[in-house]
């Protein structure tokens, strides 16, 4: 049993470690090519190296971080061409993924997705690379509600691989589209019309993918300890909430 706890605990660092990066990442605070060190990750988390290593191996594959020789990792920086193969291998997960939904959420599941999308129309106005975040984590959520580990699992990888090309490389639009669409959704699987919803999805990211035009992210050359100070003291909130300060314990 005290095993099964250790593990635990070590899976709930690596879990906090990944999302407290993914944010940083994706809403641009770490620029592409950013290094990020191991020993550096486990002084601000409070986390052991091999924790850290292991959170950097996780967003690796999620396409957020490189991997280089000598234990190097570094912020991903995607090609176009990878971004749109990446956008259409999206598009046949997630219609998978609404098809297995129409018809049978729960009251509850679908407040949680209304919930979700006024939480992304709260913050219409605010940086570009928040709301991009707040979209891709709709359907993340989606893939969560199938309970299927294989959709979860890749959805999830693809979805934040695309989020990252849309935070560096879209031009400035409104995100009312978006948010438009995903109400759309919404009511397209409690209406139960799989075919309707899986074509409400190809044409949702499709248009998605078409509004991204690339740009040359800035570099902002700020010390790796001072950006990830924000994110460090932030931990998973209800979807679209605000998080809350917690101090993590230093590994076993």
């Amino acid at each position: 049993m005290a095993r099964d706890r250790g593990e635990n605990g070590s899976s709930d660092k690596v879990g906090t470690i990944c999302r407290a990066l993914r944010r940083a990442i994706i809403e641009q605070a770490l620029e592409p090519g950013a290094k990020l060190p191991e020993d550096a990750l486990g002084e601000r988390f409070g986390v052991s190296r091999t924790i850290a290593r292991h959170a950097l191996g996780q967003l690796a594959a999620e396409g957020l971080v490189e991997l280089r020789r000598n234990r190097i990792a570094v912020v991903a920086t995607p090609s176009w061409q990878e971004a749109r193969d990446t956008f259409d291998i999206r598009i046949e997960l997630e219609r998978l993924v609404v098809r297995q939904l129409a018809g049978r959420l729960s009251k509850a599941q679908l407040a949680t997705l209304r919930g979700h999308v006024d939480a992304e129309d709260a913050a219409r106005g605010g940086p570009d690379a928040v709301s991009i975040r707040l979209a891709t984590e709709f359907h993340v959520l989606l893939a969560t509600m199938t309970e299927s580990p294989v959709l979860i699992r890749y959805v999830s990888e693809i979805a934040y691989r695309c989020c990252l090309t849309l935070s560096l490389f879209s031009r400035p639009h409104s995100s009312e589209c978006a948010i438009n669409e995903h109400r759309l959704l919404i009511d397209a699987l409690e209406a139960g019309d799989g075919e309707k919803v899986a074509s409400l999805m190809h044409h949702h990211l499709d248009s998605v993918a078409e509004r991204a035009l690339v740009a040359q992210a800035k570099p902002r050359g700020r010390d790796i300890m001072d950006i990830l100070a924000p994110y460090a003291d932030m931990t998973p909130a209800p979807a679209g909430g605000p998080g809350r300060k917690r101090r993590l314990d230093a590994a076993e």
